[in-house]
């Protein structure tokens, strides 16, 4: 299992071809006078890990399998997820407010309460994914597959929805004040 103190060390290019060879991340603190980068977590294989309240800022999670992972709880501000897939992930108030989540799979994603302020979600597939009293304020949603999603109560103020498919979609009591919905998709079913 992958370790839950992922972020919070400073990182050295070394070390992140260690990680992706151990699959494992080393619980020490860099020689003095290395210089720190993000940690790169690119296309690991996280399925079913437990990352519950973990902080991830900054950390690149692209194109990296995390279906079914526990995420409740953890800090991801910043991350990026791009292309990540989150299938079935309990992302419930989890922060990632500002990260990169652009065709990124949240394909029946439990994301209630979680923070997505000035998120990246364009192109991503969010078809059956709850997002109940989820903040989209200001997120870009443009193009994204919105089908079936539970957003009650969610707030998407000026949130960028041009071109995402809402259909079959619960609003009921969603903030779209200020929202962009140029050309969005509001089929049958969408309340």
């Amino acid at each position: 299992m992958i370790p839950a103190h992922l972020a919070g060390y400073a990182w050295y290019p070394g070390h992140l071809a260690w990680l992706a060879a151990r699959g494992d991340v080393p619980r020490h603190t860099p020689p003095e006078g290395t210089a720190p980068v993000r940690a790169d977590l690119t296309e690991a294989r996280l399925a079913g890990a437990d990352l519950h309240g973990a902080s991830l800022a900054s950390v690149y999670l692209a194109g990296s399998d995390l279906r079914g992972a526990n995420i409740r709880g953890a800090y991801l501000a910043g991350a990026d997820l791009r292309g990540a897939w989150l299938t079935d992930a309990d992302l419930t108030v989890a922060d990632l407010t500002g990260a990169w989540l652009t065709d990124a799979d949240l394909t029946d994603a439990d994301l209630t309460g979680a923070w997505l302020t000035k998120a990246y979600l364009a192109g991503a597939h969010l078809t059956g994914a709850s997002l109940t009293g989820a903040s989209l304020t200001g997120a870009s949603l443009d193009g994204a597959d919105l089908a079936g999603t539970d957003l009650t109560k969610a707030y998407l103020r000026g949130a960028d929805l041009r071109g995402a498919r809402l259909d079959g979609a619960n609003l009921d009591g969603a903030n779209l004040d200020g929202a962009d919905l140029t050309g969005t998709v509001l089929a049958r079913g969408a309340r």
